[in-house]
């Protein structure tokens, strides 16, 4: 029988006897059992007992190492009776069981199944399994990826591993980038091939095997501190304990490096190194920085430049007496702030996004600045805009700070008080913003396709051209007042 596809979650909660804590124990098995996989040289697959008896699959992983034995997806199929009975057995018994093997089929195959335990309870069986060979002896190589493949499945038996979940287990070294096996002296046993050229190309020219690899690696790296973090890192991994993985530094290449404890109960505690060639990826990083910082001091640039043009702008309006003139002035200086916000908020983001509800935290009291009767009209804002991309941003600020400009100047004659309510809701995919007064309302046959004013003018470009957008300018429902409503398509999918 085969379940729907879910979450490992949902497919977790759905196992009556997996408390939260169990759950996710086991979801941090599985966000690193690919390690155990390619060392065991076989597909895993994670079962939970359901109520009635059945077990469940719920996750499944094959190797990077060896051809898989389950060519066929197992997540969602249920197993009982005599299917199943290896899978009872070590739940109730706490010990590993190894099945007959499997002659059927295109190969022939074995199938280990382990207790998953977690704070002494056993919570899960992990299956694994894996293709019988008898063409050759293993290599080396193998047989070291098989002990420690035994001992690290002792340690999910046991409890111990893994401690918790990877950050980025992406990134993460796997078994084929290189592997080093250390005893319980911190000294280097066994090195892959991988492993020794990684190390060659951080400069070193001694021998690995039979290296202490902490001072092996603290003297590969060029940078002394670096070094001596990541050596200590190797040794609080012989010694139990579970590190981060590191980047290290030598001549001409840049390693990850990650450390594992090997404590595996009755077996030679020691631990197991990965690591991983990952200098093209940080020259890479190292590049996008850059670039990025290049890209804020721009944005930086930009900004002193315009808030310098609104200045002279204003000084400008200060000596002009002609009210219309002035007043124009005024307006251009509002233009160039609202502008001159947005690229102030990108040069101090590390993405090219903008939190428009920041920027017009900052535009709003400004319209009192340029507004004659500004301070009568009080501005409220409702909901959240949340993060747009700059291209977006920026016209959807000007717009908004225009009509919010033109409801305050005149909507409401000199003196009188009034409200502005500025709302931003999503719906569906699509951000609507609405602007409204409770003031005078529209004169009689307003058509806002026929303004000639410069400020709905300006709207409607940013709004149809830039915004892809629509404007619609309407008298409320109810009581005096003008309402104007900018829908923009696909922008309610924006970050929050």
């Amino acid at each position: 029988m085969t379940q729907p596809r879910s979450s490992l979650s949902d497919r977790l909660s759905r196992a009556p006897a997996v408390s939260p804590s169990q759950a996710d124990h086991a979801r941090r098995l599985v966000a690193d059992w690919q390690l155990l996989a390619d060392l065991s040289f076989a597909d895993l697959t994670l079962w939970v007992p359901l109520a009635g008896g059945a077990w469940w699959c719920v996750a499944q992983v094959r190797p990077l190492t060896a051809p898989t034995t389950q060519p066929e997806d197992l997540v969602g199929v249920e197993l009982t009776g005599a299917d199943a009975a290896s899978f009872v057995q070590v739940h109730q018994g706490g010990e590993p069981v190894v099945e007959e093997p499997d002659g059927t089929g295109n190969a022939p195959r074995s199938r280990e199944v382990l207790p998953v335990r977690h704070e002494g309870a056993v919570v899960a069986v992990l299956a694994r399994d894996r293709r019988l060979s008898a063409t050759r002896p293993p290599s080396q190589l193998e047989l070291t990826y098989l002990d420690i493949a035994a001992e690290l499945g002792a340690m999910v038996s046991a409890g111990t591993f893994p401690p918790r979940m990877l950050e980025d287990a992406e990134m993460s070294p796997r078994v084929g980038d290189g592997l080093v096996r250390l005893d319980g002296a911190g000294r280097a046993v066994y090195a892959s091939p991988n492993a020794l050229s990684a190390y060659r190309r951080m400069g070193l020219t001694g021998d690995v095997v039979g290296a202490d690899l902490a001072e092996l690696t603290r003297r590969a790296a060029t940078d002394r501190v670096t070094g001596e973090v990541v050596a200590a890192h190797i040794s609080a991994a012989v010694s139990g304990r579970f590190p981060d993985p590191l980047d290290v530094e030598g001549e001409a290449a840049t390693l990850l490096v990650r450390a594992l404890p090997l404590q595996a109960p009755g077996g030679e505690h020691g631990a197991l190194v990965l690591v991983r060639d990952v200098t093209d990826v940080r020259r890479r990083d190292r590049a996008l920085m850059t670039k990025d910082a290049t890209i804020r001091e721009i944005h930086h640039r930009v900004k002193n430049n315009l808030q310098t043009v609104a200045a002279l702008l204003r000084l400008q309006a200060r000596r002009v007496s002609e009210p219309a003139a002035r007043e124009a002035l005024l307006e251009s200086v509002r233009r160039v702030a609202s502008i001159a916000v947005v690229h102030d908020t990108l040069a101090g983001s590390r993405e090219d996004v903008v939190d428009v509800d920041d920027v017009l935290d900052q535009v709003l009291p400004m319209l009192g600045d340029v507004a004659s009767v500004g301070p009568a009209a009080r501005i409220t804002r409702v909901g959240r805009f949340g993060e747009l991309p700059a291209a977006s941003a920026t016209p959807l600020v000007m717009a908004v700070t225009e009509l919010l400009h033109n409801a305050v100047e005149h909507a409401f004659p000199e003196g009188v008080p009034g409200r502005v309510e500025l709302t931003a809701r999503r719906d569906g995919h699509d951000l609507l913003v609405t602007i409204a007064d409770d003031g005078s309302g529209l004169p009689p046959g307003f058509d806002v396709r026929a303004s000639k004013g410069l400020g709905l003018q300006i709207v409607r470009t940013l709004v149809t051209s830039e915004l892809h957008g629509r404007l619609e300018i309407t008298a409320p429902d109810t009581g005096p007042g003008t309402v104007a409503v900018l829908t923009l398509p696909g922008a309610g999918r924006a970050r929050r």
